[in-house]
């Protein structure tokens, strides 16, 4: 069973609410992703997504597109990125989704790429501008290798495309909470637990939600209302913050450990 599928079943087992967390790989340097994913997973993350850096990310917000723009500046490539997996699963077998978009895959070589990332230890992949009424059309595009494609489906879906793209899904459901781009919020959107709702009856999957959470308070909030929450942003930009600093790992703990305990306790 892959990774993420046996996370979520000890998660049900547990009936407690997941936490993902997002950072780009490469920020701010590709030697400190490994040592980052280690301090996500001693702060209470289950699952980790894995941005591979791209110079136009066009779904993500300013903090997510400077973090991008950082790791390539630093050296990142998409090699690179798988590089830092396999020396992430030397000790860890924390389940990690990778998060990115159609363009580096395609360069990369899209079967060549899929191979690959399953061979290093990745368990999903999560291509944000590849819809898959899209990725029907073209044989190469549906080859997987043993990586859950991961799907996402945004507040103005409307239900016979939720129907469509939960049947392509495999692994979660990633629920976009608002519409725009990724980027902290103050304010978390309204209609999450109808939302969570309405997609559940297309799937069994579970489904997380992401987009704009960024306090523990949120994310207990949004812990009741779903089967696991997505934190990016928020983190993202503390490791902007302190990217330079040798405590960075405890920085990073300092921060996400608090948003872990309120996800456990609120459910």
């Amino acid at each position: 069973m892959n990774r993420i599928d046996e996370k979520f079943q000890a998660l049900r087992t547990a009936k407690k609410t997941g936490f993902i967390a997002y950072i780009t790989a490469g920020d701010p340097n590709l030697q400190s992703t490994p040592t980052l994913v280690a301090a996500l997973e001693k702060s209470g993350v289950d699952i980790v997504e894995l941005g591979i850096p791209f110079s136009d990310p066009l779904a993500d917000g300013a903090t997510i597109q400077a973090a991008s723009g950082r790791a390539i500046a630093a050296g990142a490539t998409v090699s690179g990125v798988l590089d830092a997996i396999r020396e992430i699963r030397k000790t860890s077998q924390i389940p990690i989704v990778l998060f990115t978009y159609l363009n580096p895959i395609y360069i990369y070589g899209f079967d060549r790429f899929h191979g690959d990332a399953s061979a290093a230890g990745a368990d999903g992949l999560l291509i944000l501008d590849l819809p898959p009424d899209e990725a029907a059309r073209n044989a190469e595009l549906m080859k997987s290798h043993g990586l859950l494609s991961i799907r996402l489906i945004a507040p103005t879906t409307p239900p016979e495309r939720m129907e469509l793209i939960a049947k392509s899904a495999k692994g979660f459901i990633y629920y976009v909470s608002r519409e725009g781009v990724t980027g902290e919020q103050a304010n978390l959107s309204v209609g999450i637990a109808s939302q969570v709702a309405e997609i559940k009856k297309y799937t069994t999957l579970p489904v997380a939600v992401g987009f704009g959470i960024s306090t523990p308070d949120q994310a207990a909030e949004v812990a009741r209302e779903s089967d696991a929450v997505v934190v990016g942003s928020a983190i993202v930009r503390r490791i902007g913050e302190h990217g330079s600093a040798q405590n960075l790992p405890e920085k990073i703990i300092e921060f996400v450990k608090p948003i872990a305990e309120a996800i456990r306790n609120a459910t």
